[in-house]
């Protein structure tokens, strides 16, 4: 199966709307398209999109949809709130054992606790950016992951990509 860990675009800064309402922003939403037309070339066509239900989360999700191609229903899930563990987003994207590509759209620090898990190496740090896009293979469904980092694109790798 191959994972896809999307970090949220840039959203509104705390402190001005309730943390579960912040939207994206104009600045996060291209830079996020950059990340995912980028994505789409390579071949990223999910048959599954998981988000957290916050709604940063699920805009980035929804523009991941409109990007690859996607047009299957969004499942909003709990598992991927931001406060949940790295082994209950993992349990979440088991159920969807049967799909070749999954991809999900979250928060930090869950999602880099995420893709170390799923690399084998809980106690490693992964530092996802906003916007961030990170493949990780995995051979296994089962409750301890073993996984291969194939590629991580960050936006700045993107834009740099389309000023070349």
């Amino acid at each position: 199966m191959e994972v896809y860990i999307l970090r949220h675009g840039i959203a509104e800064p705390r402190g001005g709307t309730k943390d579960s309402e912040r939207a994206l922003v104009a600045e996060g939403k291209k830079k996020l398209r950059a990340v995912l037309r980028i994505a789409a070339r390579a071949g990223v066509a999910p048959e599954v999109i998981l988000t957290s239900p916050l709604r940063r989360a699920v805009e980035t999700a929804e523009l991941a949809a409109e990007v690859l191609g996607f047009r299957g229903e969004i499942v909003r899930t709990e598992a991927l709130l931001p406060e949940r563990s790295a082994l209950e987003a993992w349990q979440e994207i088991r159920r969807h054992a049967s799909e070749r590509q999954v991809l999900v759209s979250g928060h930090e620090p869950q999602l880099g606790c995420l893709g170390a898990l799923l690399l084998g190496a809980p106690e490693v740090l992964i530092d996802l950016k906003k916007g961030s896009l990170l493949r990780i293979d995995v051979d296994s469904a089962g409750r301890q992951p073993r996984g291969v980092l194939r590629w991580y694109l960050t936006p700045a790798l993107a834009q740099a990509s389309n000023e070349s």
